[in-house]
């Protein structure tokens, strides 16, 4: 039987868990609110629990919800005006009395913000734009309306699938997601767990395309490994992000994964992770044994992670294997890196007078997608 969370005081591997979803969704929201080409905005979260721990701790709905009103209420306000594609969130709790208690706790939340409130009615109301379900998700995956959703390209998604241990994300769900335009996603799962057990046939029913290869030296880097096997399931000619955060209890490793078929998406989730961990952008631990703050060779503006990654852009550069501006921001997006680095290596190959640029040269870093390109000669 698994585990329940709520019956019992978050644990601080959790409350970070839950600051990346919060703050990953603060990033994300506005964005598809502000977006034109956009009819509709669908917030899922599968795995949704009873909304609070044990001493009052608000769980993932609540955060989301919290969030979605905006700091100052903008985000409600700009909804009771019409000024913005309709919200929808959807909240699925397999455990019947846990999507009870969710509902209270929904409601017990949004009564309270109604209470000061300058409208009449909160602007999420249950049926009508806030949906709870008591399903497995397995059965959920594969309701039409929701695939409906998801195949389509006027809304835009996020999908929270908080699982317990490893099993409900398959190659073929993972897939499925991949596939969905505008969707962004952030999974569990319990990677030290399908390390230890990962040649058994109930590992090998979900996991189908190949074995996950894990360093048996390294069990740190259990939660890389499962990350890697499921960036190799991505269609090679496809243009996709996926990035990790491994969060470390104990002796276990767990993570989280998160997928977006744009920069945009894969330039917010990594503002996130590297607030976080500033030596990697990927654990709440040194992963890559940097040396500490308060040693003598700590250097916090050349991390282990930043160093190799810009040996191998600059590698790449000057073999030929990038050519532009575009190619070598995105290059750093897929390394786990901020794009920021990349304009670093240009700048550094400049002042050795290596390269040269064909184009109007510019630093920015941030909105890639929008970027003026620029070509680079090698000299």
């Amino acid at each position: 039987m698994t585990k329940d969370i709520n019956k019992k005081e978050f644990s601080e591997e959790t409350e970070l868990k839950l600051d990346i979803f919060r703050e990953c969704f603060r990033e994300w929201y506005p964005v598809f609110l502000n977006d034109h080409f956009v009819r509709g905005v669908y917030i899922y979260d599968m795995f949704a629990g009873s909304g609070r721990d044990q001493v009052g701790n608000p769980g993932s709905p609540l955060v989301l919800l919290e969030e979605a009103k905006g700091d100052k209420k903008q985000y409600c306000t700009r909804l009771h005006e019409g000024k913005i594609p309709s919200v929808y969130f959807a909240f699925n709790e397999k455990k019947k009395e846990k999507i009870e208690e969710l509902k209270n706790n929904v409601s017990v939340m949004l009564n309270t913000c109604e209470s000061s409130c300058q409208y009449e009615k909160c602007v999420f109301q249950e049926n009508k734009n806030l949906f709870y379900r008591n399903d497995d998700f397995q059965n959920l995956i594969t309701n039409t309306q929701l695939l409906n959703v998801l195949k389509d390209n006027n809304y835009a998604k996020f999908i929270l699938l908080d699982q317990y241990g490893f099993v409900q994300i398959s190659d073929s769900i993972f897939k499925q997601l991949v596939e969905a335009p505008k969707t962004d996603f952030i999974f569990f799962i319990a990677s030290s767990f399908l390390r230890r057990f990962s040649k058994l046939d109930l590992v090998r029913k979900y996991f189908q395309s190949h074995s996950i290869e894990f360093d048996t030296e390294n069990p740190k880097d259990c939660h890389r490994n499962v990350a890697n096997y499921f960036k190799s399931l991505v269609p090679p000619d496809k243009e996709y992000y996926i990035h990790h955060f491994t969060i470390k209890k104990k002796s276990n490793y767990y993570g989280l994964i998160f997928g977006t078929n744009h920069t945009l998406g894969m330039e917010k989730f990594l503002k996130v992770c590297w607030k976080h961990d500033r030596f990697a952008g990927e654990s709440n631990f040194n992963i890559n044994y940097d040396f500490e703050e308060g040693t003598l060779f700590f250097n916090p503006d050349a991390p282990n992670k930043i160093r190799d990654a810009k040996e191998i852009i600059s590698q790449k550069i000057l073999n030929g294997a990038i050519n532009s501006n575009k190619e070598g921001l995105r290059d750093a997006l897929k390394m786990g890196c901020e794009p920021k680095i990349f304009v670093d290596v240009i700048q550094s190959l400049l002042n050795k007078n290596k390269i040269s640029i064909c184009g109007n040269f510019n630093k920015q870093t941030v909105n890639i997608h929008k970027v003026d390109e620029y070509k680079i000669e090698i000299k």
